[in-house]
C-alpha cells in the first residue's frame, strides 16, 4: 500500500496477463525501481512523444495514460491505455529507434524514470528481468494480433460496443445514473481505437444516446443499458 492505495504489482498471485513491475519477483523489481528516479506528470500532460530519440523508460507507479500513435495523413489511433505497473518506452531503448507513439497522462501520473544506458545496462545483469521483459512484449504482441483478427469480423458499430463493455470492465465507476467511465477519452480517440471515422463513432454515440443505452458528459461516457451493448456484439450483419 502506498498512501492507502494498493499498488498492481502487490498480489504475487498475479497471471500472465499482467503489467510488467507484477511479472518481477520482489528483489529483482526493488533492485530496478532503485536505479530510476521518481517524476510526476500532471493530467494530459505528454510523457513521450512519436518520432524522438529514446533517452529513457518509464515505469509507472500511479495513474493511467493513452498511447497514440499519428500517421501521416494526420489520423490519430488510440493504441492503448497503460497504468500502474506498466511500462513505458523500453521497445525504443532496445531497439536504439525512435519512439513510435505518444504518451499521455490522462490523470495525475507518478513514475519512476530510467535513463536508457541504465536500464540496458541493468538487463544485461539480470536474465530473470529480461525474460520477464521478452514475456510481455509477446503477450502484447499475442493481444494485438488478436484484436486486429477480431476488428476484422466486426462492423465499427460492434467494434465500438467492445470497446465500451471493456472500459466498463478496467475503467468503470458504478454511480446511481450508471457505469461512470472514469478516464476522459474524446470522440477523436474512440474513433482511433475502433479504426473509424470521428464523424461515424459520433453517430453511433448519437444513436446510444437516443435509446438511452449511454449519456454523453464533456470528456465523459455513462454507461446506463451495458446489457445493450452486450446485445450489440451478439449481432452479426445479415
Amino acid at each position: 500500500m502506498t498512501g492507502g492505495r494498493t499498488r498492481a504489482w502487490d498480489d504475487d498471485g498475479l497471471d500472465d496477463g499482467v503489467p510488467f513491475l507484477a511479472r518481477l519477483e520482489k528483489a529483482d523489481r526493488a533492485a530496478l525501481l532503485a536505479i530510476g528516479r521518481p517524476l510526476h506528470y500532471a493530467a494530459r500532460s505528454v510523457l513521450m512523444h512519436q518520432s524522438e530519440p529514446s533517452a529513457h523508460v518509464l515505469l509507472l507507479l500511479h495513474g493511467w495514460t493513452k498511447v497514440t500513435a499519428t500517421a501521416a495523413n494526420g489520423y490519430e489511433a488510440l493504441l492503448a491505455l497503460r497504468g500502474p505497473g506498466d511500462i513505458l518506452g523500453e521497445g525504443a531503448a532496445l531497439s536504439g529507434r525512435h519512439r513510435s507513439a505518444t504518451v499521455t497522462a490522462l490523470e495525475p501520473v507518478d513514475a519512476i524514470v530510467i535513463d536508457e544506458t541504465r536500464f540496458t545496462a541493468f538487463l544485461s545483469g539480470n536474465a530473470r528481468v529480461a525474460l520477464r521483459l521478452l514475456g510481455l512484449t509477446t503477450d502484447r504482441q499475442r493481444s494485438t494480433d488478436r484484436r486486429r483478427l477480431q476488428w476484422a469480423a466486426l462492423t465499427v458499430r460492434e467494434r465500438l460496443a467492445v470497446l465500451l463493455l471493456e472500459l466498463v470492465r478496467t475503467h468503470g465507476t458504478r454511480t446511481d445514473e450508471g457505469i461512470e467511465l472514469t478516464l476522459g477519452l474524446s470522440q477523436q480517440e474512440f474513433a482511433g481505437s475502433v479504426g473509424s471515422s470521428r464523424e461515424a463513432v459520433a453517430r453511433l454515440l448519437k444513436e446510444l444516446r437516443d435509446k438511452q443505452v449511454v449519456a454523453t458528459r464533456r470528456r465523459g461516457i455513462v454507461v446506463l443499458r451495458p446489457d445493450i451493448l452486450r446485445r450489440i456484439i451478439g449481432e452479426r450483419p445479415a
